[in-house]
């Protein structure tokens, strides 16, 4: 059976689930997160819910089938069922891995308490964190263990250029793709990792335990 890990992994190589308007249900990679992905014309929904019950709740939705997994009413029920949180409704993007060092001087952090560290530690495994003048770069194991990125620029530093040096300094860091999680109306954020070299290839709902479960970090990391 192809696993949540085998569908990021290839959708990161540009092989997508096929676009036949369906909804594929397949395992959690862990009970930390459950939720959403939606490709073109085709969804993934991962949860350890009965995959009948997905499909009813998702007949009932009162929209095109091909908007059923995003629809609200479905991601409440999702939500209810669940008994899970979850923020908003994310565009999805994935960088693949460059050559050489980062195009800027960074200096881990062995262990910070920077906001964005912090946040980084509830949703993802083995974090490590990066300062440079004016900014943090994150990166951390999130959803079925894939590699995620997430960076803070000062607001007396902005619009110079240092967002997009730091997601870029990211794909240097990396031996794998790095994914991203940005919001659709976060404009600033989506033009500077697109101009960065991501690339938009979906969206996603994430629903986290209430509490710290167990991580997701995949052996094949």
């Amino acid at each position: 059976m192809e696993t949540l890990r085998d569908i990021l992994d290839a959708a990161a190589r540009g092989v997508f689930p096929p676009a036949d308007g369906r909804t594929t249900v397949v395992p959690q990679a862990c009970d930390r997160d459950a939720g959403v992905l939606s490709f073109t014309a085709h969804s993934v929904v991962f949860t350890d819910e009965d995959p009948r019950w997905v499909y009813d709740i998702l007949a009932a939705a009162p929209c095109d089938a091909l908007a059923a997994t995003m629809n609200p009413l479905f991601l409440a029920a999702f939500i209810e069922r669940t008994g899970r949180t979850s923020e908003t409704i994310d565009a999805m993007l994935v960088g693949s891995p460059l050559p050489g060092g980062p195009p800027l001087t960074l200096t881990e952090i062995e262990a910070g308490d920077h906001p964005r560290i912090v946040y980084a530690r509830r949703r993802r495994d083995d974090v490590r964190a990066w300062e440079t003048d004016g900014g943090v770069l994150v990166l951390g194991r999130g959803i079925a263990g894939r590699l995620e990125v997430s960076v803070e620029v000062d607001e007396g530093v902005r619009h110079r250029g240092l967002g997009r040096a730091l997601v870029t300094a990211a794909r240097h860091l990396a031996t794998e793709p790095v994914w991203a999680q940005v919001a659709p109306g976060n404009a600033r954020s989506m033009r500077t990792f697109q101009a960065a070299g991501y690339r938009p290839v979906g969206a996603e709902v994430l629903l986290s335990a209430t509490a710290r479960s167990t991580g997701c970090s995949d052996s094949r990391s």
